[in-house]
């Protein structure tokens, strides 16, 4: 089986827009530097945070060939390849251009709502037309289906190079029922800031993160102290970014974490619709909780 090298610290990379809508790749230049000189242990990009939906396919390349160059191996780099059409999704995994690329993170099939078995076609499917290792993506609050931890744990015995799940289901339950039935080299990821504490603490071996963009370094040392089984520690990190896990997703992500890097002036306060910009309430509380952190 392939072994999973996304651990620890993973930033679900923002795509910074200039004032006009059109990509800032200098300020995305910025913001993978800040990643790499404060904790960061591998980059997720083109997934949900970095509003791929919305990105045309020539944008996705320049991205992806400018985030690879930059990066030049110092950490390995998850790229998004998911999609609810199994057939579009092989056809990506073998005709397109992972050149740099150490795994691909695919998520559950959206709005046709397959059965686990459907499931778990799918996700086999893809293992078979991959040539890197994969990462499941299991988010039912976007996606309207939930993968039971028994069809996680079928897919992970049968397939060898499905080597790790990011669970953003929010239920500490099923986590542990995967951890419990799963091979020995197969690894969950947090999906979720808020969780990421109660998971690495049960077991998952990192997290997939949205805080991380603005602030890598303290959300690093957390899990990092947890992996030192200094929990006490830890927890009072967890507990000082309570109220920002939930103001940085009450008005969608990565609208949340795009007004914050804004206000730590690191890209323009911009999304493509149907996104829009959190409200300047929400904004205002994370400026002050901000504020009150003293990073």
């Amino acid at each position: 089986m392939a072994q999973n090298i996304f651990k620890g610290l993973g930033i679900a990379l923002v795509t910074p827009f200039k004032a006009d809508g059109s990509v800032d790749y200098a300020a995305l230049e910025r913001l993978v530097d800040y990643q790499l000189s404060n904790g960061a242990d591998f980059l997720c990009i083109l997934a949900t945070t970095g509003e791929t939906p919305c990105l045309t396919e020539e944008e996705k390349s320049e991205i992806k060939c400018r985030i690879v160059e930059q990066v030049r191996g110092r950490v390995p780099i998850l790229m998004g390849c998911g999609g609810n059409n199994t057939a579009a999704v092989v056809h990506q995994l073998r005709e397109g251009d992972f050149k740099g690329i150490d795994g691909v993170l695919s998520v559950c099939p959206y709005y046709n709502k397959p059965s686990q078995e459907g499931l778990y076609r799918h996700f086999k499917a893809i293992s078979e037309a991959s040539r890197l290792p994969v990462v499941l993506y299991n988010v039912p609050g976007r996606t309207g289906i939930l993968m039971k931890a028994e069809t996680t744990c079928r897919l992970a015995h049968d397939c060898s190079n499905i080597v790790a799940i990011k669970e953003a289901s929010g239920s500490l339950e099923l986590v542990d029922e995967i951890i419990k039935h799963k091979p020995d080299d197969f690894e969950i990821l947090s999906g979720d800031d808020a969780l990421t504490y109660p998971m690495v603490a049960s077991g998952a071996v990192g997290v997939i993160s949205v805080i991380g963009n603005a602030l890598p370094k303290e959300f690093s040392r957390m899990i990092r102290l947890e992996f030192n089984n200094e929990y006490a520690a830890a927890r009072k990190i967890h507990h000082r970014f309570t109220d920002l896990y939930s103001l940085l997703f009450v008005d969608g992500n990565p609208a949340g974490v795009k007004a914050l890097l804004h206000e730590m002036g690191f890209i323009e306060n911009v999304l493509r619709l149907p996104l829009v910009p959190t409200r300047v309430t929400t904004l205002q509380k994370m400026s002050e909780i901000l504020k009150s952190l003293k990073l």
